[in-house]
Formats: structure tokens, sequence, C-alpha cells
């Protein structure tokens, strides 16, 4: 937090914040706590989901550690709002946002915006060779050797890219129009089921029940919630 405190005075207004993947939810809710106790805030926070990764990453690392991307959302959003403090941070959420319903369902789960590495990259170009960190990416997309970016064709594949997103976003407009949505602050828990069991179907919102704004103030030395 004293970091965003002097990057927000060498900022020249820029907006500060930070990326985590949550490991503990009790590290987030100290992280919190201390947001109160001192007043500096972020001016967002962008969740990265255990989904989400790269080819250069461990394949442990890619593949078990962190909160998935439904899970980590929602602890922070709800962790956020019991501290009263998501009216005043934004909340960014990236991990395999791909799809229309992907973006409706971070959007439903808290999520004020939406980040898209997986997609564009596709979109693109990318094959998932696995090789983003050697410089040897066969496509051209992830490396600075000139003979191998000779691959990427920027005049061919912007409109691919240009394409996919419109796509996209058209997509997402229509599911909004199918769940009746005029206004994006209409998006909440309730618009989602989820099939938990083979005779159980449960809303998202009594899955990951929404907690009131200030409801975890009262005790602020709580060492758990």
């Amino acid at each position: 937090l004293d970091l965003i405190a002097t990057l927000r005075k060498a900022s020249d207004g820029k907006p500060v914040g930070f990326k985590l993947c949550v490991g503990d939810r009790e590290e987030f809710r100290e992280i919190c706590v201390k947001m109160v106790e001192t007043g500096i805030k972020p001016d967002f926070i962008t969740v990265d989901g255990a989904e989400g990764g790269t080819g250069a990453a461990p394949i442990d690392f890619s593949n078990y550690v962190g909160m998935a991307m439904e899970e980590g959302l929602v602890c922070v959003v709800d962790l956020l709002t019991g501290y009263d403090l998501k009216k005043d941070i934004k909340v960014f959420v990236a991990s395999k946002i791909i799809t229309a319903f992907d973006i409706f369902r971070a959007l439903c789960l808290g999520a004020d915006l939406c980040n898209s590495a997986r997609g564009m990259m596709l979109a693109l170009g990318c094959i998932q060779a696995l090789k983003c960190n050697t410089n040897e990416c066969p496509t051209g997309v992830t490396t600075s050797d000139p003979d191998l970016r000779r691959g990427l064709v920027v005049e061919e594949k912007w409109v691919r890219v240009k394409n996919y997103h419109a796509s996209v976003i058209d997509e997402f407009l229509g599911l909004l129009a199918a769940a009746g949505v005029r206004d994006l602050t209409e998006l909440n828990r309730r618009k989602i089921y989820k099939r938990t069991s083979s005779r159980k179907i449960e809303g998202f919102d009594e899955l990951y029940p929404e907690v009131e704004p200030g409801a975890y103030l009262k005790n602020l030395s709580a060492s758990r919630i």
C-alpha cells in the first residue's frame, strides 16, 4: 500500500492498482483491513484466476496454484464490499476470458471490466507452442527474432483480431438482450444458474451469497470472517 501511495504521487493522475491471483483468502482480508486503517486504496485490482497462464510458466504453477477465476473473483469482490471498499475500487478480471459468456459470467459475479489476452492472441495466430519465454515463438507473436517475426503479417492479422473482438461484443449484447438486461448495473448473481449435481441446479446468488456493504467493519480485529 505504501508503494501504491508513492506511485500515485508520481503518476500524474493515472490510475494505480495491482494484479493478483488469490491463494489465501485470509491474506487478502488483511490487505482490506490495512486499506481501511490507512485510507490508502488502489484505483483498481485485477484478479487473475488459476486458469490463466502463459507458456513461460512452470506446469505445476499453471495447473495447480491459486484460486480459479470464479472463486477468486467472488473472494475479492465480497471482501471489498464487506469492508465498504468496493465503491472506491474497480475490480478487473483476467482468466481465459474468451467468449461472450465468459464476460457475462464475470460481470454477474461482480467484475467491472474483463481483460482478454488469450482470445486476442489466438485470433492473432498463437498456436500455444509454449515457447513464449524462449524467443522462439514459431508464429512470431511472442518473439523479437526478426526472422520469426516475419510470420506475423500485421496487414492480415489485425483484421482477424478486429473481427474476433467485434463478434464477441455482438454476442455479449445478444446475451444481455436474452437476459432482459438494459444496463450493465442490472447484472448480478441471480442471472446465472449452475448444475451442482445430477439433481440440483443452484443460482450463483445461492452458491455465492452477496455481502452487505460494510458488513465486516464491525470487527476489524477479527482473525477470520
